[in-house]
């Protein structure tokens, strides 16, 4: 899974250098595009691309040293908004369309393939929705921690 995340994250990527923004990260299309729409706080990022708060915010981080976010306070000291720069609103047409032309390739992609891809993604989501990985490892081989865990240590790996 991982493998094919890569192969059509680079070939996206080749897309962005083609165009003359090779400095440009793939992930940060979908901030941009969220972001068109007016500031949103960090976590109201995280939840609409489906991260974490920490992985939106170290991508945040990395688009305001690109000159493509700015941060400013929210309404409480903990809260901060991040809103487009002028350097971004000026990509956003090159964003738009690059997003529709993906999305494009990938139904043309999936048009190929015997089963489409983006309803099994979503059965696999369900099923771990369901029963997570651990638990179906755990069920797999209930015996696996206790044999192999390093003694002292909990499920975890951590020290108690």
């Amino acid at each position: 899974m991982r493998h094919l995340l890569d192969r059509l994250d680079a070939a996206v990527a080749s897309v962005y250098a083609d165009l003359g923004m090779p400095w440009f990260r793939t992930r940060f299309a979908a901030y941009l595009r969220l972001l068109d729409g007016g500031p949103r706080s960090i976590k109201e990022l995280a939840e609409a691309v489906g991260v974490t708060h920490s992985a939106a915010s170290q991508t945040v981080a990395q688009m305001v040293k690109a000159d493509l976010v700015a941060l400013e306070p929210g309404q409480d000291a903990r809260q901060r908004m991040v809103r487009l720069t002028p350097a971004a609103e000026r990509l956003l047409p090159v964003i738009h369309a690059e997003w529709a032309a993906t999305a494009r390739a990938a139904s043309a992609l999936e048009a190929e393939l015997s089963a489409s891809l983006s309803g099994l993604v979503d059965e696999v989501f369900a099923a771990l929705d369901r029963t997570p990985m651990r638990d179906r490892i755990a069920e797999a081989d209930p015996g696996l921690v206790s044999r192999w865990a390093p003694s002292g240590r909990g499920a975890s790996g951590r020290t108690p």
